[in-house]
């Protein structure tokens, strides 16, 4: 179900998800989509508290807010929205189900796919980093612009496929794939704050991730070059890094993550087809 309603850079006082009726009311509006993987963004009156399944949702103090979906959420949420006059309304949202591809790669390095022993503390070491610079919930709004591809190219990979790796059945992909030259620019699809710079983590090389507020974020690996600083804030637009084949990997792409909080979303739902002139072809 796609509901995309977007101004050109933030959310409007007037968005309503028109493709589901029963939350169409004077108090909240919404977009987004309404399937596995989906980012939805929206806005209620300023002092409301939403809710999601039970548990807060943070609001700015405009009312703008998010949550997503992973990929195997169930097909119902609750969405409850209680009023600053204290009025409360619920609203089911219907979430629809996705259908994964499988994905084989091969020749990768046997190491790369099973881990040596000495290998496990650095990979731990890299998962415990790339959790705390996650978990930030910082109030910036880069959430509420409209994203833009990071990189344009073929896309190779994307959301949610089952990964066989030389052969072995492995951990689902949760980004989007995007093949260029290696050293092609890569620009942030929305503004944000970089929480995450390593120039050379264990599977994914060089890893960028970069916060756009209210537990939104999203991550860059494989890349050749890191052209900006750890804590440095990004323009929707802005160049810095480029496209490279670190890590697991088997040829120069860049894989795009996003997250809200440890909730793994699409990137691809927010930005569209990828633009014609990228000559782009999705993997089968």
């Amino acid at each position: 179900m796609r509901c995309l309603s977007f101004l050109p850079h933030r959310l409007g006082l007037a968005l309503l998800l028109v493709c589901a009726p029963a939350l169409l009311a004077m108090d909240l509006s919404l977009d987004g989509t309404l399937t596995q993987g989906g980012l939805l963004r929206g806005q209620v009156a300023p002092g409301a508290q939403v809710t999601l399944d039970g548990e807060p949702v943070a609001t700015t103090p405009d009312g703008f807010f998010t949550f997503g979906f992973g990929r195997d959420h169930p097909e119902t949420s609750v969405l409850t929205v209680s009023s600053p006059d204290g009025t409360t309304a619920q609203h089911s949202l219907r979430i629809a189900p996705r259908e994964y591809q499988v994905q084989h790669i091969k020749g990768l390095p046997s190491r790369l796919v099973s881990p040596k022993e000495e290998d496990l503390t650095r990979i731990r070491e890299d998962q415990a980093q790339v959790a705390e610079a996650r978990a930030e919930s910082s109030a910036l709004l880069g959430f509420t612009e409209r994203f833009q591809w990071p990189v344009e190219g073929v896309i190779t990979g994307v959301y949610g496929s089952a990964r066989v790796l030389n052969g072995e059945p492995r951990n689902p992909h949760y980004g989007i794939d995007i093949a260029a030259e290696e050293g092609t620019p890569v620009y942030a699809p929305a503004s944000g704050r970089i929480t995450l710079a390593h120039p050379d983590m264990f599977y994914t090389g060089g890893t960028v991730i970069l916060d756009h507020g209210y537990g939104v974020s999203s991550t860059f690996l494989h890349l050749q070059a890191i052209e900006a600083e750890l804590g440095q804030e990004l323009r929707r637009g802005e160049r810095f890094a480029t496209v490279g084949s670190t890590g697991r990997s088997t040829g120069p792409h860049l894989d795009w993550r996003m997250n809200w909080f440890d909730t793994r979303v699409d990137p691809a739902l927010l930005v569209g087809p990828m633009p014609e002139s990228a000559d782009t072809a999705t993997a089968p």
